[in-house]
């Protein structure tokens, strides 16, 4: 029986390994996805692109690595909770890369064309999102409820400058309705942003709900 418990948590660890690997690679992508939009970098807004193909597959992985185990262990209580909440958490990272996709394809709709503004604002998003992400990851590993809430708080940080930065935006298209292509491109990167944010503050009430059963709402 032992060995059969053994053997469990070693499969329930290869799992949380994959997830982490998942979320390792969105970490990444975002990154490189705001490196290329402030460079103007064409080249490694595809390569972004093409690579999203290894989350996809994964993020499949672990969906099929997740419903295997319940189908061949039917766990109970906790070690179920912990099953499913990879696959939720799973899918939130999922939706994460493919935002750095989106800036990707954003980078390249810009083109060489200069900026109508500095992107210091979405730079800070993008930094406030990616120590969020670090951090959930981090409260998933730990189980940790006191890092899990302090990811979720700073959400608040986001969504101040992405209201802002909109603000900006659109009275800079008043002024240069010319660039207004260029303008709707990093609107939508902000909202990506903001989206993201909201996935990584999903992965802090999934790790509540893992330790105490039940669901918390953290976004208000």
């Amino acid at each position: 029986m032992m060995a059969v418990r053994e053997k469990f948590d070693e499969e329930l660890m290869d799992l949380r390994g994959k997830l982490l690997d998942l979320g390792h690679f969105a970490e990444d992508a975002l990154s490189r996805s705001i490196d290329a939009l402030e460079n103007h970098n064409i080249e490694l807004a595809l390569e972004i692109m093409e690579d999203d193909t290894k989350a996809d597959i994964l993020y499949e992985e672990i969906n099929d690595f997740a419903i295997l185990l319940i189908a061949k262990q039917q766990p109970v209580a906790i070690d179920l909770r912990r099953i499913i909440v990879a696959i939720k958490i799973a899918t939130d990272i999922e939706r994460i890369a493919d935002f750095a996709v989106n800036i990707a394809k954003a980078t390249i709709r810009i083109g060489s064309e200069e900026h109508v503004k500095p992107i210091e604002h979405i730079k800070q998003m993008h930094a406030i999102t990616l120590k969020m992400l670090k951090q959930s990851l981090e409260a998933f590993n730990e189980e940790d409820l006191k890092k899990a809430k302090k990811v979720a708080d700073m959400d608040d940080e986001v969504d101040d400058l992405y209201g802002q930065t909109i603000i900006d935006l659109m009275k800079i298209s008043r002024e240069k309705p010319q660039h207004l292509t260029q303008i709707t491109q990093l609107s939508f990167t902000c909202r990506y942003l903001e989206r993201a944010a909201d996935h990584v503050t999903n992965i802090s009430e999934h790790i509540f709900y893992l330790v105490k059963g039940k669901q918390f709402d953290l976004n208000n």
